[in-house]
């Protein structure tokens, strides 16, 4: 009897502590959404964008030994007045300064002839890239195909990630999460705390984002449908770490960051693991953001005329060859108005095959090559989620408008 109400007591106990080990996880994931949404309140969010890397674990990327300096070249009138956005006329200053921009620059056949700052960023700030990183994450996929790490985009992820046979990914090509197409259940939304993006926050700042992604769920054949997925770009990285057999902050090092002059440390945030945030966890300075769209604007080739990234995986990447990829309202294959490639987005409207890289709250690098512009910008337009297309779609405009007017207008 004594032996049974001992086993009994033991359960209780062992119940008890379970209870006690997820109540406190719960408490633990309550706590970093929290963290996390507290990031984005509208009095917080200018000082947050740049400090993010320094308030949560984060690895720091060095700079080459040799800066690139920008060559600089006064431009009289760097921006029209106003352009144009829905067929109505929009004042360029205003629109500056009602997306909360807190860096622009602009740079024109190799000089920069515009710099700004606002909102308490400086030239010294590493504002946080968000989405923007996907796109650099991009060029190293194309360096590990040049390098012959990665035979095909045809490849299924599998071949290079045998730990996702049986999940979502089983059956899903390098092609498909490039693209955004895997067909994984996903809502990006990151007003909703319990949307699959914040819960992908919370396995970075609690766990591992390898594990969580073998987790999601799929609801597409893979390939059929073009839907923003950020746990597909982490894949991107992990098949880069898999293919290389070099951890991604080490590719990211050699075969980037090293090469092009850049003038500041990359700060790269990671999940308890020590895995890079390859889908948004990017931190650096403006000017950075420039000598990385200059590389793609000169066809993959540096400052110093070496080959970085092929010509031919620069031009893939901003091709889209499929209906689901197509700029367009009212694709059945994609809910975005914009296109979409190889991480990088497409215009509306192209001029001359301008393309984009695109963060949350207003992170751009556009690049235009037949003109030869590249255009950085950082914002904390907090109502993002209410205003995606104003915040994308007019900030595009404004750039294209720049790029004509510099293409066009003799400098004086």
């Amino acid at each position: 009897m004594l032996k049974k109400i001992g086993w009994s007591v033991l359960a209780v106990v062992l119940l008890l502590a379970a209870g006690a080990f997820y109540f406190r996880q719960d408490i633990a994931e309550i706590r970093a959404v929290m963290a996390y949404a507290d990031a984005f309140k509208p009095e917080k969010i200018d000082q947050k964008f740049r400090s993010l890397h320094v308030e949560y674990p984060s690895i720091s990327i060095p700079a080459p030994e040799q800066t690139y300096d920008l060559p600089r070249e006064h431009q009289a009138a760097p921006m029209p007045a106003s352009f144009m956005y829905k067929g109505e006329p929009s004042s360029t200053a205003d629109y500056i300064v009602d997306s909360h921009t807190t860096g622009l620059a602009i740079m024109h056949n190799g000089k920069l002839v515009h710099e700004y700052y606002d909102r308490g960023n400086t030239a010294e700030t590493h504002a946080i890239q968000m989405s923007v990183s996907k796109s650099m994450a991009s060029i190293l996929v194309g360096v590990a195909m040049d390098e012959g790490y990665i035979d095909s985009v045809e490849d299924q992820v599998v071949k290079y990630v045998p730990e996702l046979k049986g999940t979502a990914y089983d059956g899903v090509r390098l092609k498909d999460v490039l693209e955004m197409s895997s067909g994984v259940r996903w809502n990006e939304d990151y007003a909703d705390l319990k949307s699959d993006i914040v819960q992908s926050v919370v396995a970075i700042l609690l766990g591992s984002q390898d594990e969580f992604t073998k987790e999601v769920p799929r609801e597409f054949e893979p390939g059929t449908f073009n839907r923003y997925s950020s746990i597909d770009t982490h894949v991107v990285g992990w098949v880069l770490r898999a293919a290389t057999g070099k951890p991604y902050k080490d590719w990211f090092q050699e075969k980037l960051w090293s090469k092009i002059g850049a003038e500041s440390s990359a700060k790269i945030m990671v999940d308890t693991v020590g895995e890079p945030v390859v889908f948004g966890g990017l931190n650096i300075r403006l000017r950075d953001m420039l000598r990385v769209g200059m590389v793609l604007a000169s066809g993959g080739v540096n400052h110093k005329g070496e080959r970085i990234v092929s010509e031919e995986w620069i031009k893939a990447s901003v091709t889209p060859d499929d209906p689901r990829l197509m700029p367009g309202y009212k694709n059945p294959q994609s809910p975005s108005p914009l296109g979409y490639k190889y991480q990088w987005w497409l215009p509306m409207e192209s001029d001359q095959g301008d393309f984009t890289a695109i963060g949350i709250h207003g992170q751009f690098i556009y690049v235009n090559p037949s003109r030869n512009v590249v255009i950085a910008k950082t914002s904390t337009f907090p109502a993002y989620q209410e205003n995606k297309e104003m915040i994308k779609l007019k900030a595009i405009a404004m750039f294209q408008a720049i790029a004509r007017h510099l293409d066009e207008v003799p400098n004086s």
